[in-house]
């Protein structure tokens, strides 16, 4: 077994973590995919999260191939609502949650907006909130109009996020909550991608959208603006960037 212990500074980030690899198991096996695998939880706590080993490997095509066709076929199904029901964590950041018929609303108010007020810097806290302020009701319904419907997203999809085995994927530290299924795609080429037999096969079962190149600088500006809380400047030319996209709507 593997031991995760808890470096966050957050006492239940653990077992939101927990909560989240079950949400995705449950989430599999209503779907039929068997070869997207969760590990398994054997015991957790404020201090230690013990789980499956994974002995790793460097992926395949056919590895990247389960893994298009299984996340795809988690997003296609339908939730009932876009949110979650309690707050949890992407990395080392809380992430705020609640259950919204809105997806548009959702994502500016409980991503954008949150991590907008958690900039220190006040003159570029600011110069973003204005943003926001003035393009908040254009970009919620941008983004309800293209997206089709909830799903279970793992959240921080980034390819560390993802081990391989002889046998194919696994998903790990996940951040999970209901939304556009294409802000998980995004996030996958925010460092430097899958590979294409992962977007092949992804979109053999669930084709993106037209507008996905759009929706990929909105979704990832989420990410963007985390990295610049937890990391600093370096990330403060992708903020700019997305914000720049969302101006533009």
């Amino acid at each position: 077994m593997f031991v995760k212990t808890n470096t966050t500074g957050f006492s239940d980030a653990l077992t939101r973590e927990a909560e989240g690899l079950e949400s995705l198991r449950e989430a599999l096996v209503q779907v039929g995919v068997e070869h997207l695998r969760i590990p398994q939880v054997a015991e957790v706590d404020q201090h230690q999260l013990v789980m499956t080993q994974i002995v790793s490997v460097a992926p395949d095509d056919r590895c990247l191939t389960l893994l298009g066709e299984g996340l795809a076929r988690l997003h296609q199904q339908k939730r009932e609502h876009y949110g979650w029901g309690r707050d949890n964590y992407i990395g080392l950041s809380p992430q705020p949650n609640e259950y919204m018929d809105s997806w548009g609303q959702f994502f500016v108010d409980y991503r954008l907006r949150y991590q907008v007020s958690r900039i220190a810097d006040p003159v570029i806290r600011e110069r973003f909130q204005r943003v926001l302020d003035q393009i908040s009701a254009a970009l919620t319904r941008w983004l309800d109009s293209h997206c089709e419907h909830p799903s279970l997203l793992h959240g921080d999809l980034w390819n560390g996020n993802v081990l391989f085995d002889q046998d194919g994927p696994w998903l790990i530290d996940p951040a999970v909550y209901q939304g556009d299924r294409e802000a998980d795609i995004a996030m996958t080429e925010m460092f430097g991608g899958f590979g294409a037999a992962f977007y092949r096969a992804y979109d053999s079962v669930y084709p993106r959208s037209k507008v996905y190149a759009t929706k990929r600088e909105i979704y990832n500006l989420y990410h963007y603006l985390n990295h610049y809380n937890l990391f600093g400047a370096g990330y403060l030319g992708g903020c700019e960037r997305g914000m720049a996209v969302v101006a533009g709507l």
